[in-house]
């Protein structure tokens, strides 16, 4: 919806005809002028719609979307104060599950260090109790006990601070690195009556942002670190365990690391478009060279910001286990591991999607690959496609080194197989007995 703010009022009657220019410039739709045309005469509603120089001044394209979005909506004048996000973080904004599974985690951790420090929302005096439920708005008194300590080194724009200090007696911190973040988060704490000086911005009390991982005080540790697990382009995040290693040194007894382990799950697919959009096909010459081997040298077998839910693809598996990598009990963890995976439709193998379930604590879940998930997801293209019949087994030999996961299919012989290659075997040995019995009598 275009809308467009004049003085002057216009009316239309039937009869009229409305004519609009438009264009499509960098895929993004312009509406340039109006003009209404009556019996009587035509009158020009709007012109320039939107004005070049100002479309020039935005710094980035996150900028023009938010001021295409916002087209006409608002003055020049009132767009001082804004922040402007990326689009992976208004998706995670609008990731509801993501915030409830956090908060509910968040919550058992705290309540089982001491319940009493756990604020229950009470309706301020003077106000409807059902507007205020629905605000998450609490009446507290404050405390001179110590607070529980909440770092969020989570990359971007995060609410989890604010949410993690609506829970109780909590001193949260946020790792947000750009200035208008932080006021943004100032604002947002006001509107909600949440005390402005009790979020804390981690960076502006250390002095280099790559030991971000600190105690918060010389005599206090953490109760909670939040850890960015999984990129939003669906890969583990670099230096993860190194990070999760020096995180559990900073908490206090009882406190716990967020996501407490991650489950990376796939399965066997059947993908042209994969295949496709991976290499170069074909054999045809490009000015007389057959360029294909060459470029196809530096394809990166791992594909990501993938939607799986509208991939053109064949599941030829069902999903499995691949990995465990548990932050807070590391010995659980092991870099290698098969498994077998049984094909239950048949086709060709082109590639191995896969995904990850962050889990908070052992009931607490987050799937990447939700409907409501700010995540996309990953997946390993074969070389060379595999071609498999219902009931076959394959093994994935799935590596885990330095934050790079990789995967290699092997074909399983199946116990049928193996009989029919002997019993091949077996037949071509007895015919080459005979002819070589006849080679042997002929004088």
């Amino acid at each position: 919806i275009f809308f467009f703010l004049t003085n002057a009022d216009y009316w239309i009657k039937p009869g009229d005809h409305v004519t609009m220019e438009a264009s499509c410039q960098d895929c993004y739709l312009r509406i340039q002028s109006i003009n209404i045309l009556n019996l009587e005469h035509e009158m020009e509603v709007i012109k320039n719609f939107t004005k070049s120089e100002d479309l020039l001044s935005l710094g980035n394209e996150a900028e023009l979307c938010s001021a295409l979005a916002n087209l006409q909506t608002s003055r020049a004048d009132a767009l001082e104060q804004t922040c402007v996000l990326e689009p992976t973080e208004i998706a995670l904004l609008n990731n509801i599950p993501y915030h409830e599974g956090f908060k509910m985690a968040m919550r058992k951790v705290l309540s089982s260090l001491a319940p009493e420090k756990l604020w229950q929302p009470v309706d301020p005096p003077g106000q409807d109790t059902e507007m205020n439920s629905g605000s998450g708005q609490s009446s507290i008194a404050p405390s001179t006990s110590d607070p529980f300590y909440v770092l969020d080194v989570s990359e971007g724009f995060s609410l989890l601070p604010i949410i993690a200090g609506t829970l109780g007696e909590v001193k949260p911190y946020s790792s947000v690195e750009k200035d208008q973040h932080c006021v943004t988060l100032d604002l947002i704490s006001e509107a909600n009556h949440f005390p402005k000086e009790t979020l804390e911005f981690w960076l502006r009390h250390i002095e280099d942002e790559a030991a971000v991982l600190q105690r918060p005080k010389s005599d206090k540790l953490w109760s909670i670190i939040i850890l960015d697990v999984i990129e939003p382009s669906g890969l583990i995040q670099q230096e993860i365990m190194e990070k999760a290693a020096i995180s559990r040194c900073l908490l206090q007894s009882g406190g716990k690391i967020f996501p407490q382990y991650v489950l990376m799950f796939g399965m066997l697919v059947e993908s042209q478009t994969l295949v496709e959009e991976s290499a170069v096909q074909g054999t045809e010459h490009t000015l007389g060279l057959n360029i294909a081997p060459f470029i196809n040298q530096f394809q990166v077998p791992i594909r990501v910001f993938l939607d799986l839910s509208s991939l053109p693809c064949i599941p030829l598996s069902q999903p499995v286990e691949l990995l465990r990598l548990d932050l807070m009990t590391p010995y659980l963890n092991t870099s290698n591991r098969e498994v077998k995976v049984r094909i239950c439709r048949s086709g060709q193998v082109t590639a191995v999607p896969f995904w990850f379930h962050l889990c908070l604590d052992d009931e607490v879940r987050l799937d990447t690959s939700g409907e409501a998930s700010h995540w996309k997801q990953a997946a390993v293209v074969l070389e060379n496609p595999i071609r498999v019949q219902v009931g076959e087994e394959l093994v994935l030999s799935v590596e885990h080194h330095k934050s790079n996961v990789s995967i290699t299919v092997k074909q399983s012989w199946c116990l049928v197989a193996v009989i029919e290659t002997l019993t091949k075997t077996i037949m071509a040995g007895m015919v080459l007995e005979k002819e070589l019995k006849v080679l042997h009598s002929d004088p």
